[in-house]
């Protein structure tokens, strides 16, 4: 058979077992989602479809939000209700690097926790999703001068 008559065939799995795009997601993207904040909607439409990363700190920050929401009132049954909808999201969580974090923090004068999310994301060399103004400022610097890979 000569080249000019070889098909090629591509065998595809379902969509479920595609690769899905990574984002870093910060407290306030996710508590958005699972406090149904006025921004609920732009949070999960920004979320759907990605795997979803972010530091360690981010279950004590979901933690310490749904205490918040205790001391507002909420029904125990909301707030335990948020915490299993967390938990079903099934965001891999990971180590940060201490030092360039602290960097990071100087660098942009974020807070720890925030420089935490960024450093995830410049690692990853994935987006970061965030309500947080000051946050998205200084991970559009600081992502977009990232070098890229060469294949």
């Amino acid at each position: 058979m000569s080249a000019a008559q070889r098909t090629l065939y591509v065998a595809e799995p379902p969509p479920a077992y595609l690769v899905r795009p990574p984002l870093v997601v910060d407290c306030s993207a996710i508590c958005g989602i699972l406090f149904d904040e006025p921004w609920r909607a732009e949070a999960m439409a920004s979320l759907s479809g990605k795997t979803l990363y972010a530091p360690y700190l981010l279950d004590h920050e979901v933690l310490s939000v749904t205490l918040k929401k205790h001391r507002q009132q909420w029904s125990r049954e909301s707030i335990t209700g948020a915490l299993q909808d967390y938990v079903q999201y099934q965001i891999e969580l990971r180590e940060t690097d201490m030092v360039a974090q602290l960097d990071l923090a100087l660098r942009y004068q974020l807070s720890s926790y925030d420089a935490a999310y960024l450093w995830l994301a410049a690692e990853l060399k994935a987006p970061l999703a965030t309500f947080d103004q000051k946050l998205a400022t200084a991970a559009t610097q600081h992502l977009s001068n990232l070098p890229t890979d060469r294949l």
